[in-house]
């Protein structure tokens, strides 16, 4: 934990008032926003507000939201999902990529461009994709802005994530108690297909990730 708590410092230190955090509310994220917020209570909470959570997940946003004084912001996409749906039908079952894409990448993004230092959640251990993940990397967003990208929890094991949680007696997400190891939205998130990789259950098995985190900007001509 020292590793992390170091991280977290150290980045601060640099400019607490241009840090943001990205929270999915997953348990990694509450575990890493407690830390968080010993240091920075209103850092910048960032929630993509999707439209297809769980109402689960809604609920224990808004609990943990209330009850720790979160300085919480919701981004939306430009289209509601009513208005995406009458336009493209049901992204996330032909297309989860581009669903992804309209609902979290660019709302994202969008918004990171007011920040100079965005902490995240993210781990080695979580899937293949982020086996070579540091505590410390760059990303370059649309605009050509580059910013500091930190993972504090990097190293950390699924163990460690649970055992730092019921020593701090953190509030839980009732969905991991239905077996879920990673949780995103409800249509494409469903029980892990193997033990091994915890986000096997993310979209059918069709891909690992949103996009938010291989996200590339497109060189301007």
């Amino acid at each position: 934990m020292s590793q992390a708590i170091e991280a977290i410092d150290h980045a601060l230190a640099q400019g607490a008032g241009q840090a943001c955090y990205t929270c999915s509310f997953q348990l990694e994220d509450v575990v890493l926003l407690d830390l968080l917020r010993q240091r920075a209570p209103q850092i910048p909470v960032l929630f993509l507000e999707t439209g297809y959570h769980f109402s689960a997940t809604y609920a224990y946003r808004d609990k943990i939201a209330n009850e720790w004084g979160l300085n919480l912001r919701n981004l939306t996409a430009i289209k509601s999902v009513a208005e995406q749906e009458a336009e493209f039908g049901k992204l996330y079952e032909e297309k989860p990529a581009a669903c992804c894409q309209l609902r979290k990448v660019e709302p994202l993004f969008n918004a990171l461009e007011d920040y100079e230092i965005w902490f995240t959640g993210l781990r080695r251990e979580q899937s293949p994709t982020r086996a070579k993940l540091e505590v410390v990397e760059e990303t370059t967003l649309k605009s050509g802005k580059t910013i500091a990208k930190i993972s504090p929890l990097a190293h950390w094991t699924w163990k460690e994530v649970w055992q730092y949680a019921r020593a701090n007696n953190l509030p839980i997400l009732e969905l991991y108690d239905q077996g879920y190891t990673s949780i995103g939205c409800e249509p494409c998130t469903a029980l892990p297909a193997s033990d091994e990789n915890l986000r096997s259950g993310r979209w059918g098995g069709k891909k690992l990730e949103c996009g938010i985190h291989t996200f590339a900007p497109v060189e301007s001509k």
